[in-house]
């Protein structure tokens, strides 16, 4: 269970707040207007953004003043963040080492995650040489490989086709199911929430809102997400 008490997050002057639970093994997007601070709170549960009031607790302890690489944590961001002078088996290696000096079981799990991505035949070749569907595949190899508890993408698919970005949202969605990990994932496309998470977050006013399932908030939405949505 992830715990947001009474939390308060600055990020270079940009306050916001939120003060609620995410059950253990939920999926969860964070949904709101460009600018209202989805990539912040994310940001701060990754260590990114300082808590200056409040707590951020997971399983009962406190990671306000945990370093980022040692919490529970493992993010996508938009770009993917692959390095395009390293292999995909490389890339994906860096998830479990920074200099890439892995043991032979360590080798094992980066060469398992890239086959449930799809990209057992593709370990060796560079980024460049990759359509962007398998660049995404790749980086959420290289999220996979790690085996945190929570799982936070920030909209990593946003340059996709529908069709493709659909299907990274499946495989997601089948990764958490396999691995019981808690996600939350930022979105600006209420159609990406529908499809993979059981309960929304919406952030607007400085105010990151508790969850509330996805059907009855996007079929009912209250006056802040109507104006967005439109």
């Amino acid at each position: 269970m992830l715990k947001l008490e009474q939390l308060e997050i600055d990020n270079g002057g940009f306050l916001m707040r939120a003060d609620f639970v995410v059950p253990a093994e939920r999926k969860i997007a964070v949904i709101g207007p460009s600018g209202a601070g989805k990539s912040t709170l994310i940001g701060a549960i990754a260590g990114f953004h300082p808590v200056v009031r409040g707590r951020l607790v997971w399983r009962g302890d406190v990671l306000n003043a945990v370093e980022p690489g040692k919490r529970p944590v493992a993010m996508l961001f938009q770009d993917g963040n692959l390095f395009p002078h390293l292999s995909v088996a490389q890339n994906v290696g860096l998830g479990l080492n920074p200099d890439l000096r892995l043991t032979a079981a360590q080798s094992e799990q980066v060469s398992n995650a890239i086959s449930r991505v799809g990209l057992a035949s593709m370990a060796d070749r560079k980024p460049a040489e990759l359509s962007g569907g398998q660049q995404s595949r790749a980086a959420l190899a290289r999220v996979l490989v790690q085996a945190r508890p929570l799982l936070l993408l920030d909209e990593p698919f946003a340059a996709l086709g529908p069709a493709l970005k659909n299907e990274m949202l499946d495989l997601v969605d089948e990764l958490v199911r396999e691995s019981g990990a808690t996600l939350l994932m930022v979105s600006h496309a209420p159609e990406d929430a529908r499809r993979i998470a059981d309960q929304v977050v919406l952030v607007e006013g400085g105010m990151a809102h508790p969850p509330q399932e996805t059907g009855g908030l996007l079929d009912n939405p209250p006056p802040a997400l109507r104006d967005y949505l439109g």
